[in-house]
């Protein structure tokens, strides 16, 4: 029987928001099992990572907080309550601290890579194009905004727009996941979000 199951994992989401709801916790997960599965990684940690990391993610929004490090925290109290093995907690502890994009903390296991480049494959492709257009929408910015030469990816609001967020963010990924199954997912993924963006601006400038 797996440490945490989906439904005891859904409980912690209740209060998400939708970009970073339980649907986002599923697909990081079937994404994780798929590059775990390629990667020979330890499936059990990478599954109960997934499930847990994003856990503080709703009280890091409202706090200002790190929530992957305060994820990592909650895990750890979870798992001990669970009298889980002190190794499997802090593999799994640390897959959640090292899962953040804007994070000074570099995945050093093989299992923290997996988790980081699921949970990076999931704000790419259509669904991350969606993902980034729903967040936009819930904090009030613009669809489209010019990117200032030298911005350098903070969080300016309003002006803050699906756009900036590609040009900062979602089209560096590719180049920054760390296992080969996990690149090789994100190629396609890639390529649609360049061809889609492409054909936003020339529609937002009325060329097409």
């Amino acid at each position: 029987m797996p440490v945490i199951t989906i439904e005891e994992a859904r409980r912690y989401y209740r209060d998400a928001e939708a970009v970073h709801d339980f649907d986002h916790v599923l697909r990081v997960l079937a994404l994780a099992e798929r590059i775990a599965a390629a990667e020979g990684a330890d499936l059990e940690i990478v599954r109960t990572a997934a499930l847990l990391h994003d856990v503080e993610r709703a009280a890091g929004d409202r706090t200002g907080g790190d929530h992957a490090a305060m994820g990592a925290a909650r895990a750890r109290a979870i798992l001990s309550e669970k009298h889980a093995a002190p190794d499997f907690i802090q593999a799994v502890a640390h897959a959640i601290h090292a899962h953040r994009f804007r994070s000074d903390i570099t995945p050093q296991t093989l299992e923290a890579k997996v988790v980081f480049d699921a949970d990076k494959l999931d704000s790419i492709g259509a669904v991350g194009v969606a993902r980034a257009i729903g967040y936009g929408a819930l904090h009030g910015q613009r669809l489209w905004g010019e990117v200032p030469a030298g911005y350098d990816g903070r969080d300016i609001g309003a002006e803050h727009t699906p756009r900036h967020e590609f040009e900062y963010k979602l089209s560096k990924v590719k180049d920054g996941l760390y296992t080969a199954a996990g690149r090789a997912i994100a190629e396609g993924r890639h390529r649609f979000m360049v061809d889609f963006f492409a054909r936003m601006a020339d529609e937002i400038a009325g060329y097409a």
